[in-house]
């Protein structure tokens, strides 16, 4: 069997998503299998809008919890070794100035799980978190990104 993909993230983020698990798994799933017995009492199947919906939210549902047991399961937590502290790694914050227009930007990169690019984390695996890992403050890194390529200055990392 080949190795499960690890799941970065921070000790904060394993515990958010042990959080939703647990209430998947002791609360919605409840409240799924109750509307389904509710929308059964409605007589013919067939044509029951309320019961197709009952059961794609426990597909959905179900999906949700095998994805967040594997996560859990193959969580590494990012934590702050003795690492170079002026060395881009997971789990810290970058700031960045784009060139030549000099406009500032600040990521944290986290594991995909926790990645909330409206609440400045990125994922590891994107595109401009793999060009800057390992770079150090000043350096100059190109970035391919979907809508071509960017240039950066690293300006600080913590």
């Amino acid at each position: 069997m080949a190795e499960e993909k690890k799941h970065y993230m921070t000790e904060e983020g394993k515990e958010k998503l042990e959080n939703e698990l647990e209430y998947l798994k002791t609360e919605k799933r409840k409240e799924v299998v109750e509307r389904i017995k509710v929308a059964r009492s409605f007589g013919d199947l067939s044509e029951n809008s309320e019961y197709d919906a009952a059961k794609d939210e426990q597909a959905f549902v179900e999906a949700r919890i095998q994805q967040l047991e594997k996560m859990v399961r193959n969580a590494e937590i990012i934590e702050e070794q003795d690492e170079d502290p002026h060395v881009v790694s997971i789990g810290k914050s970058v700031k960045f100035i784009e060139l030549p227009d000099g406009e500032e930007e600040s990521y944290t990169i986290v594991g995909s799980a926790e990645a909330d690019p409206f609440e400045g984390k990125i994922s590891n695996d994107s595109p401009m978190a793999r060009s800057l890992l390992g770079r150090t403050v000043g350096d100059e890194v190109s970035v391919q990104t979907p809508g071509g390529e960017m240039n950066v200055r690293i300006t600080e990392v913590g």
